[in-house]
């Protein structure tokens, strides 16, 4: 990536300009269809960008003038009478909040050449009015949605100066802001710090004053740039939110990195800017430059990333990585705590991630017949040095006859949550035999292998290893099995091109099934196994066995 502020520019206007070509040959069909309220504003952002840009192509385009026009009074057609917008949230105030705070940077846009939109600014202005007093007084349903909110209340004061939103911003904070030591906010999701929680902090820290929030930020970048992959993504297994069973790219990233690298002269920040190739967000990036030229000025020497390992001990999240052979640990689920699986809490089973340049093990899980509670989820993660101990206690329980003062005559009892599942069985009045399968994970990363260690109590509970391996590549030494392969004898390999990661196994048993999700997602006709080649490695009936992991 170039960094001299002439070459960057020049590389964010032509991906820029790019972009609203694509708006442009589009602007009828959006507006034919049922747009989003968020991807019509998008859309005239990336427009008046472009329009104020003397450096793009669209500069002063009466056909970008007019196309931002008209998107802008499709959006006020959108805007209900109560102000605000509705879209999968019915009169949303932090859905409202994100077409506000880009709205406000296109307000923005136009001090720079107040003449190259024509009426655009009364035409925003006056959604804005609309939106700034059901802003104010609306609430939120997520964590980050107070943040994405106190930003557009800030952007809304620095255009339109009114006390009241700043008061409203200082209710929100006055909760303080939910990030943790290791710079992971509570949702954990780095999806969000991406789009919503650093965005809006550094809207707020910029526009009132606060630059106690911009060292959230910065903080909130060390832990990103600690689990950065080798594959250009971000490890998302221990989120709380939807991307916890996906991948998100670093690229979008780049920005923020860059704003931070040339505010504290960070040069490993700026190491994270100088790999990633492309510009992901081109109206967003093009807009921070013209509003703030020195994000696109020189960046400070870059520092490579020195091999080592992160913990996130909040998060139960370990990352250790050297070059392009990179290892994750988790061990943070809230399984163990909630006993249920919900949006909003982290219960992804994977617990390792093994990655050897183009080799690429995306999951290890241990899945078991048990009561139908799942596979195992650990409910903390130890670390000492490189060695990083997972434990689960898996209980159910037998329940015995309801104690005679109990008993009806009608047989009608209580509608209960026993933990697994539900009954009229008045569950809580009744005598329990409590069984138990507690399991112990010992992972021990060293020079380019894995050892996973894994003992099971009892061992005669049917279990097996699920290694969910990056589709594209080849496995040798298996035989299919129902799902997938299991190895041939205790070992096989994977291979990636020139890449592999060989697997080895000290004792196994007999394969019978694959991947069982439980009962939570069963019940329902669902699942969230993995995806990839999967192997399967039975466990014996001691419940003890090695594992070694093998990068070539």
């Amino acid at each position: 990536m170039p960094d001299s502020r002439t070459d960057f520019a020049a590389a964010v206007t032509a991906a820029a300009d790019a972009h609203a070509r694509e708006v442009l040959a589009g602007v009828d069909a959006l507006l034919a269809s049922d747009p989003h309220h968020r991807q019509v504003m998008g859309a005239a952002k990336a427009l008046a960008a472009c329009a104020v840009n003397p450096a793009s192509a669209f500069f002063a385009s009466a056909q970008a003038r007019e196309a931002a026009r008209r998107l802008v009074d499709h959006l006020a057609g959108m805007q209900a009478g109560n102000g605000l917008f509705d879209g999968e949230n019915f009169a949303s105030p932090p859905d409202t909040a994100f077409t506000v705070n880009d709205l406000c940077d296109t307000y923005a846009l136009l001090a720079i050449d107040p003449g190259g939109l024509g009426g655009l600014g009364d035409a925003l202005a006056d959604i804005a009015a609309r939106a700034a007093g059901p802003l104010r007084l609306g609430g939120v349903h997520t964590p980050n949605h107070r943040w994405e909110l106190s930003s557009a209340l800030a952007k809304l004061h620095r255009h339109w100066p009114d006390g009241r939103l700043v008061a409203r911003v200082d209710e929100w904070l006055a909760e303080g802001v939910d990030i943790d030591a290791d710079g992971w906010y509570s949702e954990r999701s780095p999806n969000y710090a991406l789009w919503v929680s650093n965005p809006a902090l550094v809207a707020i820290g910029e526009h009132l004053g606060r630059p106690e929030l911009l060292d959230l930020v910065e903080r909130s970048l060390e832990a990103v740039a600690a689990a950065a992959l080798p594959d250009g993504t971000v490890e998302t297994v221990h989120s709380r939110r939807q991307d916890q069973k996906g991948t998100i790219p670093l690229a979008p990233f780049l920005m923020q990195f860059r704003r931070f690298a040339i505010r504290g002269g960070r040069g490993d920040f700026a190491a994270v800017a100088e790999g990633i190739a492309g510009i992901a967000d081109p109206a967003s990036a093009l807009t921070e430059i013209l509003l703030e030229p020195d994000l696109a000025g020189p960046l400070p020497e870059a520092e490579a990333r020195k091999a080592g390992t992160a913990v996130s001990a909040g998060a139960g999240l370990a990352v250790a990585r050297d070059g392009d052979f990179a290892v994750t640990v988790y061990g943070g689920s809230d399984y163990a705590a909630h006993g249920r699986i919900r949006s909003g809490l982290a219960t992804n089973p994977t617990f390792l991630r093994v990655f050897a340049g183009g080799a690429v093990l995306d999951s290890v899980r241990l899945s078991r017949d048990f009561f139908g509670l799942g596979p195992f989820r650990a409910d903390g993660l130890a670390a000492d040095g490189n060695t990083f101990l997972l434990r689960e206690k898996a209980s159910a329980a037998y329940y015995g006859p309801l104690p005679e003062g109990f008993r009806r005559a009608d047989a009608v009892y209580a509608l209960a949550d026993e933990g697994r599942f539900s009954a009229a069985m008045d569950f809580a009045r009744r005598p329990a035999e409590p069984v138990a399968l507690e399991t112990r994970i010992q992972v021990t990363v060293g020079e380019r292998e894995v050892a996973v260690r894994i003992e099971a109590d009892p061992g005669r509970v049917r279990q097996v290893l699920e290694l969910a391996f990056r589709e594209g590549g080849e496995l040798e030494g298996v035989r299919p099995v129902e799902g997938g392969f299991e190895p041939e004898g205790n070992g096989a390999v994977y291979r990636a091109g020139a890449d592999r990661i060989s697997v080895e196994v000290d004792a196994r048993g007999v394969f019978t099934r694959g991947y069982h999700p439980g009962e939570d997602y069963t019940h329902l006709g669902g699942t969230d196994a993995a995806q990839g080649m999967r192997l399967y490695v039975p466990l014996p009936g001691s419940g003890r066995c090695t594992l070694v992991l093998r990068a070539g």
